[in-house]
């Protein structure tokens, strides 16, 4: 590490005002912007994960938006290798960078580095793929206790992920992983967004309400047709919850405060996820105006080293 360069986190739950803040923050300091959101690298899936538009960006630019397909796998190892190609990009004229996003894994890759787990096995992936949640969840029981305990049960690519490192390895997903690696030469200034819990589930609804407006269920509709093949690979809040409208499974109403009780819920993992890890500067919105705070992180990013 022989440069000692300088980055921002701007980290916190859907809906807190992340980006808004971002792109503030980005032009008083001439930076390029990193997404860290697992859903955004998907294209066609914009209006549901809140995705910046052309002119939300004000000119600033956006890398890790659009990236894959929203049926092909996408894991924190492949956004691990995308995003330090990047920065090493920028070490080159020692470049300001903020990474900015929700997803604690993908933050936490690049800041403390990644463990060097095996690229996806076909044949072991196609196995495991054609399993119920149920089998997954007791397979993976049975080869971890650990990981089984710490991963999202309900998300199938997670499943089949950890089960198919144990399997390749012959190890513990849950050990393997967190044996990391960091290979970038940026130091990052931590800063985590909070709102009350009553406020930040005000905006979750009124913020899903939104997207309905905006054009969200025929979006939905689109991608529900387009991979109908695939869609148990596409779990991202909004679509998910719509697939089953669209199965009949409930109805639009249904589906609608599903995305809203699913998007806070998540949100209160993230809020859980950040408030564990260590050394964030934590500002609270509804407490401090937006202004105060970027004038404060600021001032830490210039006595940051």
């Amino acid at each position: 590490m022989n440069k000692k360069l300088k980055g921002i986190i701007i980290s916190g739950a859907t809906g807190v005002g992340k980006t808004d803040l971002s792109i503030k923050l980005a032009k008083r300091l001439n930076a390029d912007i990193i997404s860290a959101d697992a859903s955004q690298v998907y294209k066609f899936l914009d209006i549901g994960t809140a995705k910046v538009t052309e002119d939300e960006m004000q000119g600033i630019k956006h890398y890790m938006i659009d990236v894959v397909e929203p049926d092909e796998d996408y894991s924190v190892g492949d956004f691990e290798v995308e995003v330090n190609k990047i920065l090493h990009e920028k070490e080159e004229n020692a470049e300001n960078i903020i990474l900015v996003g929700g997803t604690g894994l993908y933050i936490r890759a690049i800041t403390d580095g990644f463990s060097d787990l095996p690229t996806k096995d076909e044949k072991i992936r196609k196995d495991l793929e054609k399993k119920s949640l149920e089998e997954l969840q007791e397979i993976l029981k049975a080869l971890d206790l650990q990981a089984y305990n710490e991963i999202d049960l309900n998300n199938k690519l997670r499943l089949v992920r950890a089960i198919e490192v144990c399997k390749i390895t012959g190890g513990k997903f849950s050990e393997l992983r967190v044996k990391n690696i960091k290979k970038n030469n940026y130091n990052f200034l931590k800063v985590f967004l909070t709102r009350n819990r009553e406020e930040l589930y005000e905006r979750i609804n009124k913020r899903v309400d939104i997207m309905i407006q905006k054009g969200l269920v025929e979006e939905a509709k689109k991608v529900y047709n387009n991979y109908e093949d695939s869609l148990y690979k596409i779990s991202a809040i909004g679509y998910k919850e719509l697939f089953n409208y669209f199965d009949g499974k409930v109805s639009l109403e249904e589906a609608i405060e599903d995305i809203k009780r699913e998007s806070r819920r998540y949100a209160k993992r993230q809020m859980t996820w950040f408030r564990k890890e260590k050394d964030y500067l934590i500002y609270n919105l509804s407490e401090i105006s937006e202004k105060e705070i970027i004038e404060d992180i600021l001032r830490n990013y210039d006595n940051f080293s």
